[in-house]
């Protein structure tokens, strides 16, 4: 059996690999709401803005301080990609707020939005509603 490993073709299987692992993150943080729905508010939020450090801290980092162990350096952007993702932002919206962000706040100079896009993906998996779940 031939494969086609043409770079459209890897790119094509790689977009899919991505969105089965999407969906798969999906299916397990609606079963983890599901258990912890006895959880506050106010600890429901929490744990969306802790998620949302840790993929900034771990995913993102353009400045290259995971190293250093300050978690807290990018915490100034949780609040406006909270907001982005409960407003069901598109994709193409959460890579360009991360692409200005580093481009006009950081002062740095981003060849491309596209290595963005793993971390949009993985921003986007999170569940951001604070709403507590029906029990079933």
């Amino acid at each position: 059996m031939k494969v086609d490993m043409s770079p459209e073709a890897v790119t094509g299987r790689l977009r899919t690999m991505d969105e089965l692992w999407l969906l798969s993150t999906k299916l397990m943080n609606s079963q983890r709401v599901a258990k912890n729905s006895h959880i506050s508010k106010k600890e429901r939020g929490l744990k969306i803005q802790d998620a949302i450090r840790q993929i900034l801290f771990h995913e993102w980092d353009p400045i290259g301080i995971n190293q250093d162990g300050v978690e807290d350096e990018y915490d100034a952007y949780i609040g406006r990609i909270s907001r982005l993702l409960i407003e069901n932002c598109s994709e193409d919206e959460l890579i360009k707020f991360l692409f200005n962000v580093e481009r006009d706040s950081m002062g740095l100079s981003p060849v491309s939005a596209e290595p963005l896009r793993p971390v949009a993906l993985k921003l986007m998996a999170l569940d951001v509603h604070i709403a507590k779940q029906r029990q079933t």
